[in-house]
């Protein structure tokens, strides 16, 4: 038996808005419709500053700008309202550069890999059938099935149970802020993408470990992150 046949390998975990498909923009702009239905005015950029962290933080967050009481009926709303222009753009959402790409050659390598993903089941759905990935078929968790989602790590430690793999080796791939803190707060390595508009320093300060323009740019250098024993077995080039 070798040193690589005893070595426990990675697994990926990956988000998925912003970091395996190109739909922050259009998030943004569904939250800016539904805020607007209740006379909320939020400026666009503040929106996208808070994509990709949970809906009762998001709620928070509101709170700290608007002065206005925001109750759990207004969220509810909110959330309807949000799907429901999500949906009006999602024929605009793609696979961001080497998505499909970096998740093939993860399988055929072997590698473990699963998505996590705020978004609930109505809008994740969409994403998903753009990026051409069955939930039936494929480890995938939204938020509709953990009690907490980011920058709680709940989404990325179900992910790695239902992949029978330790979190403390999974590699967290993400495009925001709270992907990293997620990342960090469950003991995984964070891997941080640009391709959902958070700049490089943002993701480093935030405790990611590597950070890469998208998913191809990750392929293209998956040795640098992925096991030694996964890249001697499957040369990359």
């Amino acid at each position: 038996m070798t040193r690589a046949d005893v070595m426990v390998r990675n697994s990926f975990l990956f988000d998925l808005d912003g970091t395996l498909v190109d739909s922050v923009y259009q998030h943004v702009l569904a939250w800016h419709e539904a805020l607007r239905s209740e006379d909320i005015a939020l400026s666009i950029w503040r929106i996208h500053r808070k994509i990709g962290m949970s809906g009762g933080l998001f709620a928070d967050q509101l709170l700290r700008e608007i002065d206005r009481p925001i109750d759990a009926t207004m969220i509810q709303r909110l959330r309807a309202r949000h799907a429901e222009a999500y949906h009006r753009l999602a024929d605009d959402v793609v696979p961001l550069p080497g998505a499909r790409e970096l998740l093939e050659t993860l399988t055929t390598m072997g590698v473990p890999w699963a998505i996590a993903t705020s978004g609930r089941i109505e809008t994740a759905g969409v994403n998903l059938r753009a990026l051409g990935v069955d939930p039936d078929q494929n480890v995938v968790v939204t938020r509709d099935q953990v009690r907490f989602a980011k920058p709680d790590p709940d989404l990325f430690v179900e992910a790695a149970r239902r992949l029978g793999v330790p979190i403390d080796h999974a590699i967290v791939v993400g495009d925001s802020v709270w992907d990293m803190l997620a990342a960090a707060r469950c003991r995984a390595l964070g891997v941080g993408l640009l391709s959902g508009g958070y700049g490089r320093e943002e993701l480093e300060r935030s405790w990611a470990l590597r950070v890469y323009d998208d998913p191809a740019d990750l392929l293209h250098h998956l040795d640098e992150v992925s096991s030694r024993a996964y890249a001697a077995d499957h040369p990359l080039g």
